[in-house]
Formats: structure tokens, C-alpha cells, sequence
């Protein structure tokens, strides 16, 4: 029968000697800070979107924040209550979406409200 330890190290992996690094880097680019901002060339892809409807810059910046999952869920909560819930946390959400949405003239309903 075979010993406890000897059991236990073929269960577990044994780590890697950290000294013999390949020297590979990370080809992943960053990812940017605030994706959902006016002028931002480096966007979300878009989605939900029917091709019958036109809807202007502030409507597609605050689609785009409606994606941006680094800012919470957006499913049963207001465009503002998760900025604000975005704020409070410290994740640093744009003051861009802050201003229109508090400017009043886009709608507060996230892009999935009624929908999911």
C-alpha cells in the first residue's frame, strides 16, 4: 500500500520552479478606462440594435455605458441609480453620462429594461 505523502503529491500538482521564466510578455492589450465616453474611437461592439431606428450620439454613448459591465448590472435599476451606485463604489464612471442623464433629455431606462 502506498504512503499518505506519496499519495498526496501525485493528488496535488507540484509548482513550477519560478526561476526558469520563459520570458514571454503578454500580448493582451490594456483595457481602456472609460470606454463609453463622447469621442472615444475604442468602443464596445453594439448590440441590440435594430437597424429601423435612429438614434442620435447621446442615445448610442449611453447604450455603450449600458454595456460597459465594469460599471455593475444594469438590469431592474435606472441609467442614473447605476452611476451613481458606479460612484459610491469608486469604479469611477464618466461624468459625461452624468451629465446627460441629469440634463433630462435622454431616457433614464437602460437598453435592457423590459427586455430581459
Amino acid at each position: 500500500m502506498a504512503t499518505t505523502s506519496k499519495n498526496m503529491n501525485v493528488f496535488y500538482r507540484q509548482k513550477k520552479n519560478s526561476s526558469a521564466s520563459t520570458g514571454k510578455k503578454s500580448t493582451k492589450s490594456p483595457s481602456p478606462k472609460h470606454a463609453a465616453t463622447f469621442g472615444s474611437d475604442i468602443t464596445q461592439p453594439p448590440a441590440l440594435v435594430s437597424h429601423g431606428d435612429d438614434f442620435d450620439e447621446q442615445e448610442q454613448v449611453l447604450r455603450q455605458f449600458d454595456m460597459n459591465m465594469a460599471y455593475g448590472p444594469c438590469v431592474g435599476i435606472t441609467r442614473l441609480d447605476r452611476w451613481e451606485r458606479a460612484q459610491r463604489m469608486g469604479l469611477n464612471p464618466p461624468k459625461e453620462i452624468e451629465s446627460l442623464l441629469r440634463g433630462g433629455k435622454v431616457k433614464l431606462e437602460s437598453l435592457f429594461d423590459g427586455r430581459v
